[in-house]
């Protein structure tokens, strides 16, 4: 990404130039032939883009306030549909001050399969929808700005369908169906976003892949192929990504197979000869050419 900035003043004293990336937790996969997660909603004034094609946004920290920052947990995987164990939706990741509030959702849920078959949970990016026997469901919605939708489902008769969930860079795809004994493609997470805004490159917010597929896992979970537990793919979103949970497979063992979505991160890049060091909390410092830069991955406070 290019490293051009824009700022935005909110008043009071004289300010301090910042950068900024904002990621919420991605969502979980759902179980019993499910839909991959959605990625965390990302927003930035780092680079060329931000989450869900918008324009880069604009961040100028007003000497003495003080930010608070919170960093989303990933959609954990527990009770939430008919007796299913599924993954939730992410929760949220923000910076927070006098004037200022920079807030991104966490990734939708990808929609439990089999006989339940749902759609996928709105967030930052949409999860995936899961269908069964003839039905369709449709992917969930990303918030404006911040992702892209999940896939939507429709399966053929007596067949499973899922789809992937919606990552920061672009859409979930649909899967291909298949039943119980034939082999079906789930459908792949959306593409993340990569920024070096720590210094290194890193990818964030993809989508978790829909159940049963093999490859492709794009910064969120891998599926795997078969209708038994396996350990191919990965199953959980990467934490401090907002990356999304895949979808889980086979029935008999639905609370085994299908992910968590991965933690958010808040950093914030200050020009070093303007960063005052106050701060709570436990960010990873850096520096980069002429910037200080702090990486949260819990909650604290900055204060320019």
């Amino acid at each position: 990404m290019s490293l051009g900035r824009r700022f935005l003043s909110f008043g009071g004293a004289a300010p301090d130039t910042a950068s900024f990336l904002v990621i919420a937790g991605g969502g979980g996969g759902g179980s019993n032939y499910g839909g991959g997660g959605g990625g965390g909603g990302l927003r930035t004034s780092y680079g060329s883009v931000s989450g869900g094609g918008s324009a880069p946004e604009s961040l100028t920290l007003v000497s003495g306030t003080t930010y608070t920052i919170s960093v989303g947990g990933g959609g954990a995987i527990g009770g939430r549909f008919n007796g299913y164990a599924t993954g939730a939706q992410g929760t949220s990741s923000s910076i927070i001050g006098s004037g200022l509030n920079i807030t991104s959702e966490g990734g939708g849920y990808g929609g439990v399969g089999g006989g339940n078959q749902e759609p996928g949970g709105s967030g930052g990016s949409g999860g995936g929808a899961a269908a069964y026997s003839g039905g369709s469901r449709n992917g969930g919605p990303a918030a404006a700005n911040q992702g892209y939708a999940g896939a939507s489902a429709a399966a053929n008769s007596s067949q499973f369908e899922q789809g992937g969930g919606g990552g920061a860079g672009g859409l979930g795809s649909e899967g291909t169906s298949g039943s119980v004994t034939t082999e079906g493609i789930g459908g792949v997470g959306g593409a993340g976003l990569t920024t070096d805004i720590t210094g290194s490159s890193v990818t964030y917010a993809g989508g978790g892949n829909g159940a049963r597929n093999s490859t492709n896992p794009n910064n969120g979970g891998g599926g795997y192929s078969g209708t038994s537990p396996s350990s191919i793919g990965q199953r959980d979103g990467t934490p401090n990504t907002g990356s999304g949970g895949r979808g889980g497979s086979n029935p008999g063992q639905a609370e085994l197979d299908y992910g968590a979505g991965g933690s958010g991160i808040v950093v914030l890049r200050i020009l070093t000869s303007e960063y005052t060091g106050i701060y709570t909390g436990s960010p990873a410092l850096g520096a980069s050419g002429s910037d200080t830069i702090l990486t949260f991955t819990g909650s604290g406070t900055y204060t320019a």
